[in-house]
């Protein structure tokens, strides 16, 4: 049975992670001092975490999992809190990513987030209005919890079209922008991994009004998810996944290759030195 299943229906997601987190400690009898020593954490972190005040890294988790001998219980409950961070909608999504072989995306106003640095990703995420630092956590590291897919013996094969204003549009302030941009040319080192930036000179408008997704599964139609303002869609209809083709199949039309792509990244590193 689950943590989850066991703890009381009303418990915080939070809270049911950092009891567990506490009782596989006292279980093999470390305090927190010595467990901080081991995963290389701060005893002050280990406590706000075991209190259910703060949102764990994978890291963190999968550290915690090694050192107490949990055998995956706590990084899989890890997985849990992050999934439940994700909105509904986009839920069905997430079983579509991780079965996938191939993954098409096209973003015309931020990078994808499977490509985001965590900085980058609390930038975007915290522009939700309404959203609490709490909610701004989780769903971060829900992000960085689909990233894993990378980390496969065979990963997906990913190809992702920017729009170049991308590149130059100021999310979180320099340094982020820097860290994100140098996320972006070591992606590209991964013979999985692709990107092609469309140059805003060309005035392309295809696309313009919303980022989608495609992904391929073995034996499966293929999916689409297509981004709007206020949530997303998932659907396999037939039209709606020759269409978003389409579009994806003119977006690379106008794309640059991915070297020349590269040098367009590099550029506009130099924005934000």
């Amino acid at each position: 049975m689950s943590a989850f299943s066991e703890a009381n229906g009303a418990a915080k997601p939070l809270v049911v992670f950092g009891a567990e987190v506490r009782r596989h400690r006292r279980r093999v009898g470390l305090s927190q001092d010595r467990l901080a020593e081991i995963i290389q954490f701060s005893q002050s972190l280990i406590g706000f975490i075991e209190r259910g005040e703060r949102t764990p890294s994978r890291n963190f988790a999968q550290r915690c999992d090694d050192a107490l001998e949990a055998g995956g219980e706590i990084i899989n409950l890890w997985t849990h809190i992050t999934r439940a961070a994700s909105p509904q909608w986009f839920r069905g999504w997430l079983d579509i990513e991780q079965g996938a072989h191939t993954l098409h995306t096209w973003e015309p106003l931020v990078v994808p987030g499977l490509l985001q640095t965590e900085e980058y990703a609390r930038w975007v995420i915290r522009g939700e209005p309404g959203i609490t630092n709490e909610q701004v956590e989780k769903a971060v590291a829900a992000r960085m919890e689909r990233q894993a897919i990378f980390t496969r013996d065979v990963p997906p094969m990913f190809r992702a079209l920017l729009d170049e204003g991308v590149l130059r549009r100021p999310i979180g302030g320099k340094e982020v922008m820097r860290r994100q941009l140098e996320r972006l040319v070591e992606a590209v080192e991964s013979p999985r991994i692709g990107i092609q930036v469309i140059p805003m000179a060309l005035g392309v408008a295809t696309g313009l009004l919303g980022g989608f997704a495609i992904a391929q599964l073995p034996g499966s139609p293929d999916n689409v998810y297509i981004e709007s303002t206020i949530c997303g869609h998932v659907t396999n209809r037939s039209e709606d996944v020759e269409a978003i083709h389409s579009r994806y199949d003119a977006l690379r039309a106008e794309a640059q290759p991915q070297s020349v792509s590269v040098d367009l990244i590099r550029e506009a590193e130099k924005l934000w030195i």
